[in-house]
């Protein structure tokens, strides 16, 4: 039991970082199914290094040159994979007209200029947001990113269970792990991950915080429904980027406001 679990995780963490595994691990469908209640928990661990990184780094520099040293880690360390997934769903939707064309342009490797201005807008408002909560406690700014990243994923996730998935993209990186939901113990073992990251700052204002953040989830599936019928893997990145954002800027306006 706890063999396979391990496995899970594992496999989780393969799939989404460039953190090498000191085993071998069996592939199938199945254990790539099973790996999704670990998302959230692949996060939390890349939440932390980031911190570190920040917090090494604000301290030799000062924040910003910390935040932009954070962000560069951060892409190496996922291999750009949910980056990768909000740059092709800008150019798909920005670009595309119609379910069918949406997809095929979601399909191509390159990056067009949707995308490019969409990734740049996207890491200038990140930056901003994590220079603007550096006015707080270091110490805060650090549970902030664990809890955002452990956040994003954990919502991007659950979009699994409560959105079709758009089988026609043949290609798709997370296919064999995004076409069946499992049940309510392993979307509460990604719960448990939330929590536990948010046991790191005890403050109830940061439900706010969550809240816009699985509200930008909700319009982003909709939308998605709207034009391709469901979502797909380069979907569920962009979500966690997008989630990842809010929950920085809802940090900022419960902390300002409430």
């Amino acid at each position: 039991m706890l063999k396979n679990e391990l496995i899970y995780f594992a496999t989780a963490l393969m799939f989404f970082t460039r953190i090498p595994v000191p085993f071998t691990i069996p592939y199938s469908k199945e254990i790539m199914n099973k790996s999704q209640k670990y998302f959230a928990w692949v996060g939390m661990l890349v939440g932390l290094i980031n911190a570190v990184v920040l917090y090494f780094s604000a301290q030799l520099f000062n924040l910003e040159i910390g935040i932009v040293l954070m962000m560069i880690i951060s892409v190496l360390l996922t291999g750009a994979f949910h980056e990768d997934g909000f740059t092709d769903m800008c150019d798909s939707f920005g670009g595309g007209y119609g379910k069918e064309k949406i997809l095929t342009i979601m399909k191509d490797s390159r990056v067009g200029a949707y995308g490019t201005i969409g990734i740049i807008l996207l890491f200038a408002l990140k930056f901003f947001s994590i220079q603007t909560l550096g006015t707080a406690d270091l110490g805060k700014i650090l549970a902030i990113i664990i809890l955002a990243h452990t956040t994003s994923r954990f919502i991007s996730g659950t979009m699994i269970y409560t959105h079709q998935y758009v089988t026609d993209i043949d290609v798709s990186k997370s296919k064999p792990l995004a076409n069946k939901p499992l049940d309510g113990v392993a979307l509460a073992v990604g719960f448990l991950s939330v929590l536990i990251s948010f046991a790191l700052i005890p403050d109830w204002r940061l439900v706010f915080a969550f809240a816009l953040a699985y509200t930008g989830k909700i319009y982003m599936g909709w939308y998605f429904k709207k034009h391709i019928g469901g979502y797909t893997g380069d979907c569920l990145g962009a979500v966690q980027q997008v989630c990842e954002v809010l929950f920085y800027l809802g940090t900022i306006i419960a902390w300002k406001f409430i």
